[in-house]
């Protein structure tokens, strides 16, 4: 069983067991989270969601992920800018597709 769920702007296709590197969330480690947007879950698909459907899910860590360098030039004009990014991030772990 497998459902596709949107977070964060983005959406993941997931099934039981498997963990997950989102946007960050407002949890702390070792708490269940329900994700309610579920746009499809096995071949229904919502008309946007899935009436009654839903995902559950513990959180594993609070992180940051791995830095994304960002830099500017702009040739024959000696302009060089080199800037970094970490974005937050929540590891969380499927633990239960819910259906009405």
């Amino acid at each position: 069983m497998y459902a596709v769920i949107k977070t964060g702007g983005k959406q993941y296709k997931v099934a039981s067991g498997d963990v997950l590197k989102i946007e960050k969330i407002a949890a702390e480690e070792g708490k269940e989270v329900v994700f309610n947007e579920v746009l499809a879950l096995n071949e229904i698909i919502g008309t946007p969601l899935v009436d009654g459907a839903s995902v559950k899910a513990t959180v594993l860590k609070q992180a940051k992920d791995a830095k994304v360098i960002v830099f500017k030039k702009k040739r024959r004009h000696n302009y060089r800018r080199k800037n970094g990014h970490r974005q937050n991030i929540t590891l969380v772990k499927i633990t239960d597709i819910l259906s009405k």
